[in-house]
């Protein structure tokens, strides 16, 4: 008689196949095919990625402070944003309180600098003014403006496009999106998602190969294990037929 498998046996070895995947890092049997190919060429990337993380992120600077290039930049950009965090959520400041410090800090320092050479019996010294550009209002708000189309654009592709698999993907998503935003403030989430695109892709680039084998190792073990739950639970489950009845 064939061995009887039981829920409790498939969560079992899920989670000894877990814990392997964890300490080996082995490639899963779905790419041994490609095996007689090239280690690169044999060797598929995460989400069927083929080009390396800097290129997707975009080539550019933003790519090199993600990836931390230059580590005074991006520990700058991550520290400016952790002080930002703090100062709002843990001390509880509003951004009108901070912006009137500010600009009372900035006025106090320029009437010191322009009345200091009075005092001082020196002649009067020309006060720097400070004069932002019209072009970094215009280019902050195209930048903005694209990247809003953008994305309007994706989400209309993937309505529009009938693929019920990504329209599924993309829906799941957003809701939970909308759950983690009820969680937390929208600070908070933003926070939170610099944080992560600041560490996950230098970490990614670091470790892709035992990241991607851990990944596919998993979902091929998820398959493997639903394909005997399918076939030793799920398949004995009696299924409903519906019949229409005849009415002489």
């Amino acid at each position: 008689m064939p061995e009887k498998i039981t829920t409790e046996d498939l969560f079992n070895n899920l989670v000894e196949t877990i814990a392997d995947g964890v300490s080996k890092q082995k490639s899963v049997s779905f790419f041994e095919e490609e095996k007689s190919n090239s280690v690169v060429s044999g060797f598929n990337r995460l989400f069927g990625r083929q080009r390396p993380v800097h290129h997707i992120l975009g080539g550019g600077k933003s790519a090199d402070v993600l990836l931390w290039r230059n580590k005074k930049i991006s520990a700058s950009f991550l520290a400016s944003a952790t002080l930002i965090w703090v100062l709002f959520e843990w001390l509880n400041y509003h951004f009108l309180t901070l912006l009137c410090f500010a600009l009372v800090l900035g006025m106090l320092a320029q009437f010191v600098w322009s009345n200091a050479s009075g005092l001082l019996n020196r002649s009067s010294s020309q006060v720097p003014r400070l004069v932002l550009p019209d072009e970094l209002f215009v280019s902050i708000g195209r930048s903005v403006g694209a990247e809003v189309n953008r994305g309007l654009q994706y989400l209309q592709d993937v309505a529009c496009q009938g693929n019920l698999k990504q329209f599924l993907v993309v829906a799941v998503s957003l809701w939970v999106a909308a759950v983690v935003g009820s969680w937390c403030n929208f600070l908070t989430v933003l926070y939170f998602g610099f944080v992560a695109a600041h560490t996950l892709p230098v970490l990614y680039e670091r470790y892709d190969e035992q990241i991607d084998g851990f990944v596919y190792n998993m979902l091929d073990q998820f398959q493997n294990h639903y394909k005997k739950l399918d076939s030793g639970v799920l398949s004995k489950i009696p299924k409903g037929k519906f019949k229409l009845k005849k009415h002489d």
